[in-house]
């Protein structure tokens, strides 16, 4: 019998709207090796490693009538061609233009009729540098065993390592009769899928909702923390379909600095910087700023077992946890901004009122796209009213790696949109750098640009209150 989508996979399948659309994204710059890259190899390696992530080989089906969820079926037409896709960006190859290009790759819905994910080879990128650009859909990241392909393609040196040979044959494709008759099977075992799988086809939103908050476990119990619903703000307005993106690079030895100064956690510094550059994008708007406002963030945070985040690839922790922070906006002093976050965060952590998610992951290697979007899964959960935006927090490596030869020399999370909200900010650590992805809705966040560079300019300004 094939595998069936859990209640909360199917719940994104279900959710997803033209201007929502349910995948997670991540944006790898490489340096092209003397040896080159190209097309044909990469394709090459991901082919090689395709065994490693089994599902990226198999499609949704739908029960007819919807009386069961759907299931996971082998794909006999699965063209890796198709998935593994090329483009280039004209002459001079700015990283400009290949921000304004993954914009618009991540505003496009992925075909439900086929393997729910895509990669980009882009071509053409100056300094003699190429881009991948991955799509995960929600429902892929199962939060077990799920893995990003973007992850598994990447090395620990230059020389790849070697994986067993794949000898994939599909599975035949079960019939419409055959879906039917397991649905009937499993409805005698479990008769309170019936009723579910029934609202499920009624489309009934609401039950959705509330249904991805079940799935999710203890997170729901977070609802009862948030007794008031989420400031007003210019980040929460009718989003279109498409995208504008934004990137942001910083230096991981500045926010350990910060850290050591200020006793607080790298964390604690990201949300302040953070929350610095958003109080400059409401001034640089004429939004009135006093000294009580605040932005509620919704910060699904990945816990490492050993201190600080400079453990290698393979050794990263398996937590998520996620907490409501009333960003500090309206302060003026980037010294007090800084102690209220750390004061919000340990309040979370002694009141036991963060919302542990660990049963959601057990992963191992190199996780940071997939604890992205197990973050972003999170806040789906959430009632958007909760809060205003998405901050996800994710340590990688800090090693360089490598793609078939080519090392990776930026890494950028996509991190979708809710519904009503027109900004999510990525954030990951690698080899160094501290790297933010800046997703935005192209009409309500048109100068996504403008606060990008407002993040780096906040973190210059904390480092400026260090002495020496």
């Amino acid at each position: 019998m094939p595998d069936r989508l859990s209640a909360l996979d199917a719940s994104f399948l279900y959710l997803e709207d033209p201007t929502t659309p349910m995948h997670v994204g991540g944006v790898a710059v490489l340096r092209r090796p003397r040896s080159g890259f190209d097309y044909d190899r990469l394709v090459s390696l991901i082919e090689q490693r395709l065994a490693l992530v089994p599902r990226y080989r198999q499609k949704v089906v739908h029960v007819p009538g919807r009386l069961a969820r759907p299931v996971w079926v082998d794909d006999a037409d699965f063209d890796i061609s198709y998935h593994v896709r090329r483009s280039a960006l004209p002459r001079p190859g700015t990283e400009a233009q290949l921000r304004d290009l993954v914009g618009r790759l991540m505003s496009r819905p992925l075909d439900q009729s086929r393997p729910l994910w895509e990669l980009y080879l882009v071509e053409g990128l100056a300094r003699s540098r190429v881009a991948v650009v991955t799509k995960t859909h929600h429902a892929l990241v199962d939060g077990v065993g799920a893995i990003d392909i973007g992850q598994v393609i990447l090395d620990v040196s230059p020389t790849s390592r070697t994986v067993g040979e794949d000898l994939w044959m599909p599975r035949p494709e079960p019939g419409p009769v055959q879906l039917v008759l397991d649905a009937v099977a499993e409805a005698v075992q479990q008769p309170g899928e019936v009723w579910e799988n029934a609202r499920a086809a009624a489309m009934d939103v609401t039950a959705t909702v509330h249904k991805v908050a079940g799935a999710l476990g203890g997170i729901a119990s977070a609802l009862s923390a948030a007794a008031r619903p989420a400031p007003g703000s210019p980040l929460n307005v009718p989003i279109s379909p498409q995208r504008r993106y934004a990137v942001a690079r910083t230096k991981l030895d500045d926010y350990r600095t910060l850290r050591r100064a200020h006793r607080c956690t790298v964390n604690d510094v990201v949300l302040a910087v953070v929350a610095g550059a958003l109080r400059s994008w409401l001034l640089s708007r004429g939004e009135a700023v006093t000294s009580s406002t605040t932005i509620r963030a919704l910060v699904p945070v990945s816990v490492r077992d050993a201190e600080d985040e400079g453990r290698p690839a393979g050794s990263v922790g398996n937590k998520v946890s996620a907490h409501l922070v009333d960003l500090p906006v309206g302060e003026p002093n980037p010294v007090v901004r800084l102690h209220h976050v750390r004061h919000a965060m340990s309040a979370h952590k002694e009141s036991g009122q963060a919302v542990a998610a660990n049963a959601l992951v057990r992963l191992s290697g190199f996780t940071p796209p997939t604890l992205h979007a197990l973050g972003a899964r999170a806040a789906s959960s959430f009632s958007r009213r909760l809060f205003n935006l998405v901050v996800t927090n994710v340590p990688g490596p800090q090693v360089p790696l490598y793609a078939a030869g080519a090392r990776m020399v930026g890494m950028f999370p996509v991190v979708p949109l809710a519904k009503g909200q027109a900004l999510s900010v990525g954030v990951t650590s690698y080899d160094g750098g501290v790297y933010f992805g800046l997703n935005a809705d192209r009409d309500g966040m048109s100068d996504v640009d403008v606060l990008a560079a407002m993040v780096e300019e906040s973190l210059e300004e904390l480092m400026g209150t260090v002495s020496g």
